[in-house]
């Protein structure tokens, strides 16, 4: 089981081309999810879509986006399937139309109460059209809203789920953008011009060319109307946030600035914190492309080896953690990575890797390299080892799959075929981050800041 992360969002309010711009920021954001996209606009009088399973160059051309997707103010989503299975009808942002309402939500994270609240719901007459937890915000809106304003309605049913959770949400002529108390998952605010832009990273923003402002704090509900920005605040705000930490080992893009920290500086960063805990002699550093590749420059600076690119990454294959089913990602295992075999032969190498999940991936690399004749391999990991599963929205195997929530780092070592395994410290870690009261870290520790009601936990901690 590899690891994946949840969702892409993007919010344009006041341009006459909200429907590109939107498209645009999806591209940007592809990395975050390939099973689906979607696009909503609001006209002025009703909501119009296109969603469909593929990647956004897939599921939209011209035609959606200069005459179909008309309208100023528009919502998109790209999706991998934490809750809900990969199929069209759990393809965001999600639709509904209720007593005068037109409502386009989309959303980054998983919930943890999501059984007990489902079945509550269903007990109250309400009818699921899918199996995503993401449909649950929607129902408990509905039964808040009557007789309230549409953002008291909304922080009433917020007050109501536990768990991770991002959202962007078109209500009728409104943009709202809303995070989790803990603030799990990220999203950020820009602007250029009238537009305000709603985006999960600053990535989608640099390709918009819009200023980045700041990013939407955890538990703040931004509703953008008339021109204007209002902020809200949910109920319950801890004193803590518990940002994802690893949107910044892993999931965000390099050039983006996600918890307002730069990605490839704070890679970097953990590259050359695990020099200083654990350098070897050798030849040259290298990464497992493109994961390891900001680690592998800093570890290389820090330490003075050679870096060099000795794996060459096919960069018309897609991420092999985001693909949904295991088959797929076995094939594009097999053709994501070559080897340059001349760099190999007699050489004793550093490998930079961001993470072990399983390991099975690993070790066929590395067994390849043996092939080839290198005569040492170790392996710097820039993060601890992940022990416990994610709850939150990144989709880490049951405990039981987990190679190091079951076995030691030596054990892992011989397993992948190592010549020597070091992970990260938590407080080296930590250090590259600059904090340790604003990141969970779960998955290291096993220390949850939400707990998961008992049957959803027991299906990740299933052995």
């Amino acid at each position: 089981m590899c690891k994946r992360e949840s969702c892409g969002l993007v919010g344009i309010y006041n341009h006459p081309e909200a429907a590109r711009l939107v498209y645009f920021g999806l591209y940007a954001l592809q990395h975050r999810g390939q099973e689906s996209a979607g696009i909503v606009t609001w006209d002025g009088k009703k909501l119009r879509e296109q969603r469909g399973m593929g990647l956004v160059a897939e599921v939209f051309n011209e035609r959606h986006l200069s005459k179909e997707l008309k309208g100023e103010i528009s919502i998109g989503h790209i999706r991998y399937s934490t809750t809900g299975a990969s199929l069209l009808r759990n393809v965001q942002p999600f639709i509904t139309y209720f007593k005068g309402i037109h409502m386009a939500i989309g959303h980054n994270g998983n919930l943890v109460n999501t059984v007990k609240l489902r079945k509550e719901l269903e007990n109250k007459g309400s009818l699921f059209q899918t199996t995503m937890d993401s449909e649950i915000f929607v129902h408990l809106f509905a039964h808040e809203w009557n007789g309230k304003e549409i953002e008291e309605a909304i922080i009433s049913a917020c007050a109501k789920v536990k768990g991770a959770y991002s959202l962007v949400m078109l209500i009728n002529n409104k943009l709202i953008g809303l995070r989790d108390p803990y603030g799990f998952r990220p999203l950020v605010l820009g602007r250029f011009g009238t537009s305000y832009v709603l985006a999960s990273e600053t990535c989608a923003l640099d390709l918009m060319e819009a200023e980045y402002i700041r990013e939407i704090e955890p538990g703040e509900m931004v509703v953008i109307e008339d021109g204007t920005l209002r902020s809200y605040y949910l109920k319950k705000i801890p004193k803590k946030r518990r940002a994802c930490i690893f949107e910044l080992i892993y999931f965000a893009r390099p050039d983006s600035i996600v918890f307002g920290k730069n990605i490839y500086l704070t890679r970097k960063k953990m590259g050359m914190a695990l020099a200083k805990e654990a350098n070897v002699e050798a030849d040259f550093c290298m990464p497992f492309p493109d994961s390891g590749v900001y680690a592998a420059v800093g570890y290389a600076q820090e330490s003075g080896l050679p870096y060099e690119n000795a794996m060459i990454r096919n960069h018309y294959v897609g991420r092999t953690f985001i693909q949904p089913s295991q088959d797929m990602r076995d094939f594009g295992v097999r053709m994501k990575l070559n080897p340059v075999r001349d760099m190999i032969k007699d050489r004793r190498i550093v490998i930079i890797e961001d993470s072990i999940v399983r390991g099975t991936t690993i070790r066929t690399r590395i067994k390849k390299l043996r092939e080839l004749g290198a005569r040492e391999l170790h392996m710097r990991v820039s993060c601890p080892p992940i022990k416990y599963p994610c709850f939150y929205g990144i989709d880490f195997s049951s405990k039981g799959e987990l190679i190091a929530g079951n076995h030691s780092v030596e054990d892992i070592e011989k397993f992948i075929g190592l010549d020597s395994l070091h992970y990260l410290s938590l407080d080296g870690l930590l250090s590259s981050v600059d904090g340790r009261d604003d990141f969970c870290l779960g998955c290291f520790t096993g220390d949850y800041p939400v707990e998961p009601e008992l049957e959803y936990g027991k299906m990740f901690f299933d052995e």
